[in-house]
């Protein structure tokens, strides 16, 4: 009887040291390294399940003992995180629960896109529609279409987007994108407008818009900028069109081939501001901040007009005469 005891105790003991040594084994498989040299890319696909992806790892290489972790989702599945859409980026060294953990967060690989400043809503719609790994949802639809989609029905899209680098991960759509520069500019155009000068000749946010916009498309000198809008300021003040050149080309669409004759400039459209009054009907561009403060805040002087030098700055004048002989200098010479 004591050597029946003392033998089932023995098996006892290996049993206890045989499933010690299993699970310390199972252990050691989920905090084992990732079989990886590089980073790598993994994309947690939609709908899929823990298994499926676990499975998915180890048929790419990355992961070597998919079972360790499909036993933890049977005995410990508290410890499973919920797998989010997206792109992760693996590292070397990162071992099988830390890659859990990443995939369950929101640590997604993301992208830039730039909205550059001065660009219309046709070319930002490019941009977007050439965008990598982003749902093109707008690509089909109408400017009209596009704007309902945002909630903002009946409203003109041009100049109502704000220029910056957004960033997006993959299972966003480019209407994602929109609705945050749209958002944007609504909020620092409130913004700007709370701080403007007492004596400007525009009356509303949306002038202020549309003067931010013919700033944008005329100047990147930013010590240029309220100058011009104090140009433009006395121009108005004084009964004197605008006479823009980006104004003339805007209206001018597609027909815009790098080069604006004397029938353009006599040509009537809404937008061609040496035939209309006062400003045109909506914003030509996607003006920044800079170009929005300078719209409600020009600067003081005598300056009614201005030509470029070709250099990205332009000389400004108080006369006309001075101003022809500037156009001599800088265009007709040139």
């Amino acid at each position: 009887m004591k050597r029946l005891l003392a033998a089932v105790g023995i098996m006892l003991v290996l049993g206890v040291i045989g499933v010690a040594g299993s699970y310390f084994y199972w252990q050691s498989r989920l905090e084992a390294p990732l079989a990886l040299e590089a980073p790598v890319l993994y994309q947690v696909p939609a709908g899929a399940g823990f298994n499926q992806v676990v499975a998915q790892l180890e048929a790419q290489g990355i992961l070597e003992d998919a079972w360790a972790f499909q036993v933890l989702a049977r005995v410990q599945p508290e410890r499973i995180p919920r797998l989010r859409v997206g792109e992760y980026e693996l590292t070397p060294g990162m071992n099988g629960l830390e890659m859990l953990a990443l995939l369950g967060s929101n640590r997604v690989v993301t992208y830039p896109l730039t909205l550059p400043e001065g660009r219309s809503f046709s070319q930002l719609r490019d941009l977007l529609n050439n965008a990598p790994k982003l749902e093109h949802r707008t690509a089909e639809l109408s400017d009209e279409e596009i704007m309902t989609l945002l909630d903002r029905e009946g409203t003109f899209p041009e100049g109502w987007f704000f220029p910056d680098t957004y960033r997006y991960h993959l299972g966003m759509s480019d209407v994602d994108i929109l609705r945050q520069a749209l958002v944007r500019m609504e909020n620092i155009l409130e913004e700007v407008w709370a701080a403007r000068s007492d004596d400007l000749t525009i009356e509303t946010p949306y002038e202020a818009l549309i003067m931010a916009s013919l700033i944008e498309r005329e100047t990147g000198a930013p010590e240029e900028r309220r100058e011009i809008a104090g140009v433009f300021k006395r121009r108005t003040e004084q009964g004197m069109r605008l006479q823009t050149d980006p104004t003339v080309i805007y209206g001018m669409g597609d027909r815009y081939q790098g080069r604006i004759t004397y029938a353009d400039l006599r040509e009537a459209t809404p937008y061609n501001t040496y035939v209309i009054d006062g400003m045109p009907p909506t914003p030509i561009a996607m003006p920044g901040r800079a170009s929005l403060e300078a719209a409600v805040d020009p600067l003081p002087g005598e300056t009614l007009y201005f030509v470029s030098k070709g250099d990205g700055t332009h000389h400004f004048s108080r006369t006309l005469r001075e101003h022809n002989n500037a156009v001599n200098r800088y265009i007709r010479n040139r």
